[in-house]
């Protein structure tokens, strides 16, 4: 994976097939203190123990249709290229958080990538689970929730297609108006 959004999708389909129905996604850039960081929460299943010390192993994975699972330690390994750290928290019942943070600045950071078309492929394949995105970038804040629009549609489909559209031109002018990358 190439840009950090995708990593963001990769985590939070892992998050919908455990059973997730709210992910928090949020996202810190500070150029001051240059770094980037990236936290995924979930009410998902969680992992045991056990499962929780070989998801870094990218010879494991709990899928049953390939062997290998490279998603986290592809993000583990993106985060360490840029001088950055990475944290996985899970409880079995009670959910996963994945935290990695990264040097802003540093050369080999990957691009934060397509954030709206994350986010809006996110919801159009998964129209049950609640995605609640915070992006803050140097002090600005600009917030999205599901549960918001939900309120506002009533009762049509949030992966309708006019609705997807609106999403995305949202999620890019909020980001526009804090100066994060759209």
């Amino acid at each position: 994976m190439l840009e950090i959004s995708l990593h963001i999708l990769d985590i939070v389909e892992n998050s919908a097939r455990a059973g997730a129905d709210t992910v928090y996604i949020n996202i810190l850039e500070d150029t001051a203190k240059d770094i980037l960081s990236l936290e995924i929460r979930d009410n998902g299943s969680g992992m045991t123990e056990d499962v929780l010390n070989k998801v870094i192993d990218p010879f494991f994975t709990t899928k049953k249709v390939r062997n290998v699972g490279l998603g986290l330690p592809m993000l583990a390994q993106a985060a360490k290229s840029a001088e950055g750290g990475f944290i996985i928290e899970s409880k079995g019942g009670e959910g996963t958080r994945v935290a990695a943070d990264f040097k802003l600045s540093h050369i080999d950071r990957q691009p934060l990538g397509d954030i709206s078309g994350t986010l809006v492929t996110l919801i159009a394949g998964n129209e049950d689970v609640d995605l609640i995105y915070r992006h803050e970038h140097n002090g600005q804040v600009y917030t999205f929730d599901t549960r918001e629009i939900r309120k506002e549609i009533e009762d049509i489909p949030i992966n309708h297609v006019a609705v997807l559209n609106f999403i995305r031109d949202h999620i890019i002018e909020g980001l526009k108006e804090i100066g994060a990358e759209a």
